[in-house]
């Protein structure tokens, strides 16, 4: 069977029409985690005029040399302070709130004795000190907040500061996830037969796209009958946009995913990859929606997800990237196990912002160990011309945190 090479999997990937226009608008305080439809733009500056930082004396710096300045009262914060300060005057002036006219510097409480309406100068302070200018935090005009950025509680906060009670966000992505195979028993169920096996790939991938921003629609198992997997997928394909499934899309007389998806009227737009793991895997596209049939090992499936699911997730929610591909510095000596493109578990560690790789505690052997991606794990990319790559060499690394 032929394969096509990883890069070119990637770049067909990115060349299918995926609809990125889709958005609602929903309150500030329900759109932690939800990926921005729009730019998020100043409207004013910050501050808009200077601003105490801390609580003391609003002054004119050249009065410091003087020994005793007259208080001419309070200005809290919240307060439109109007006075104009002269010659030899001060206002006690706090953290937050305009500086009075005049004033071009906050001595603070600390540096000072008060006195019969006088303040004694014990300790001065530079020019400007503890003021803060006007549009010190942003500028009127300023993008604050690209389009496609999850957001977070920096993003929340910075909106409501903004006084954006609504927020526009792109619509989930619905994605139903299935798990074929009749060897495989689904949460909660029980066998005497030994040869039956827990399935985890189903809920190991709904974790990951609802991480990525989609809305999962949970299918569960289903065995290996053509015509229930077929009642199914028709039945996903009604209600998702993403229909992805494991098992049952290699070679085998039970593999009847990649048989039934070209019956559904899905247009198939490779099968095959050459990577490892997962290289039999399969992406189709039936009007505005699509199927990824992927292998059903636990590791398989998902790497397999992280490299195709994920795009079009990111590209349904019109984010730039699906994940974070650094380049690091092998740690120790690797040796490629295959002809393709390889997809390796290792550990991460920057040391000085630079990025370094090592595989301690990672298990050498099949598809199915899943644990390999355990305490913060990322992903190793050796390519296809790679064999035995030294200690020191840089390599891409797709880290596996915040999609």
């Amino acid at each position: 069977m032929d394969f096509i090479s990883y890069e070119t999997s990637q770049n067909m990937l990115d060349l299918l029409d995926v609809n990125s226009s889709r958005y609602e608008r929903v309150a500030l305080n329900a759109s932690l985690g939800r990926v921005l439809f729009e730019d998020i733009v100043a409207e004013f500056n910050d501050p808009q005029f200077p601003t105490a930082s801390m609580d003391g004396y609003a002054v004119k710096h050249t009065d410091l040399s003087k020994k005793e300045l007259t208080v001419l009262g309070d200005n809290p914060a919240g307060h439109d302070e109007t006075r104009l300060l002269q010659e030899g005057e001060c206002i006690k002036t706090f953290t937050g709130s305009m500086m009075p006219n005049g004033a071009d510097t906050l001595i603070p409480i600390e540096n000072v004795t008060y006195a019969d309406g006088k303040i004694t100068i014990n300790e001065v302070v530079p020019l400007g000190f503890s003021v803060r200018p006007i549009g010190e935090g942003y500028r009127a005009g300023q993008t604050l907040i690209k389009k496609g950025t999850k957001i977070g509680f920096a993003e929340i906060g910075v909106m409501a500061g903004l006084n954006q009670v609504m927020v526009k966000v792109a619509i989930r992505p619905r994605v139903a996830v299935i798990a074929t195979g009749s060897e495989i028993l689904d949460l909660g169920e029980n066998s005497d037969n030994p040869a039956q096996i827990r399935s985890s790939n189903n809920y190991t991938l709904a974790a990951l796209f609802e991480q990525a921003g989609a809305e999962v629609i949970q299918l569960g198992t289903a065995p290996d009958n053509r015509d229930a997997i077929m009642h199914t997928f028709e039945n996903a394909l009604a209600n998702a946009d993403i229909l992805v499934s494991t098992g049952g899309v290699s070679v085998g007389d039970y593999d009847f995913v990649k048989d039934i998806v070209p019956r559904l009227g899905a247009e198939v737009v490779y099968k095959g990859v050459g990577i490892k793991p997962g290289r039999h895997l399969l992406v189709a596209q039936m009007q505005s929606k699509f199927i990824l049939a992927l292998p059903g090992f636990a590791y398989s499936s998902t790497v397999t997800a992280i490299l195709y699911a994920l795009p079009l997730i990111a590209k349904m929610l019109g984010k730039e990237k699906p994940f974070k591909q650094v380049a690091a510095k092998l740690q120790e000596d690797f040796k490629k196990r295959s002809r393709f493109t390889e997809f390796t578990a290792c550990n991460v560690v920057v040391e000085d912002g630079e990025y370094f790789v090592n595989f301690q505690d990672k298990i050498i052997g099949s598809s199915a160990i899943l644990t390999n991606m355990l305490h913060k794990s990322a992903l190793m990319v050796a390519g296809e011309e790679d064999k035995f790559l030294e200690a020191g060499t840089f390599v891409n690394v797709i880290l596996l945190e915040n999609f």
